[in-house]
């Protein structure tokens, strides 16, 4: 589905990853965990062509990402949630939901059937549809960020940092979502990167741990150690 091989990423003239390797393999979900600085958002904007890579390559199936811009990505079927949210705060949520589908032209159809699958997913956004983005909370602003990538992930969805600064009673209510879009959604490739991720031992198939710009396999159960 999507291949990671041996890329390396230079930020500010300092290498950040070394000759990171993995694949995400359709309808499982892949954690990324690894302490502040270690490299999981780094490798996400690499994936999403924020960042360009040193050596290495990226493949979605047989593609090679090298010369696919940052901004065509997404009609691959990549969705992306930023751990920054990127909320535009004067426009409504259901605005900000469908700012995806209006980039890449879908038609008036499949917006809505993408939106109508999104509140589905989270109907808690159906009912804040018509509120404006800036007066929504942290938490909120998580579930509209899942929302719009979901808009886009035909084939690969990507979230950094979900659980970032949630209380405890919203980070359940996320690891709920992520359950019913594994559910909903059971061809989906699911990256998820997090610095404590206990909340995702139910939708986890396989565990990776960076360090120091490196990648390699680990268990919930010790990544913490």
């Amino acid at each position: 589905m999507l291949t990671v091989e041996d890329i390396r990423v230079a930020v500010a003239g300092n290498t950040v990853l070394r000759g990171v390797s993995f694949a995400l393999r359709k309808g499982e979900t892949t954690v990324l965990i690894g302490r502040n600085g270690a490299g999981k958002t780094t490798t996400l904007r690499a994936i999403m062509g924020l960042l360009p890579l040193t050596a290495g390559r990226i493949l979605v199936g047989t593609r090679d990402l090298a010369d696919i811009p940052t901004y065509v990505r997404p009609s691959l079927g990549i969705g992306y949630a930023p751990e920054d949210r990127r909320m535009i705060p004067s426009l409504s949520v259901q605005e900000n939901l469908l700012l995806p589908a209006i980039a890449l032209r879908f038609s008036d159809p499949l917006k809505r059937q993408r939106l109508e699958a999104a509140f589905d997913l989270m109907p808690e956004l159906a009912e804040l549809r018509n509120r404006s983005g800036g007066t929504l909370s942290g938490g909120q602003g998580k579930m509209v960020a899942l929302g719009r990538a979901l808009m886009v992930a035909t084939d690969v969805l990507l979230l950094d940092e979900p659980f970032q600064g949630l209380a405890p009673a919203l980070a359940l209510n996320y690891a709920r979502t992520l359950r019913k879009v594994r559910d909903q959604r059971p061809d989906l490739a699911v990256l998820v990167t997090e610095s404590s991720p206990q909340l995702l031992g139910e939708v986890t198939d396989t565990a990776l741990k960076i360090e120091r710009g490196e990648v390699g396999p680990t268990s919930l159960a010790t990544a913490g150690h």
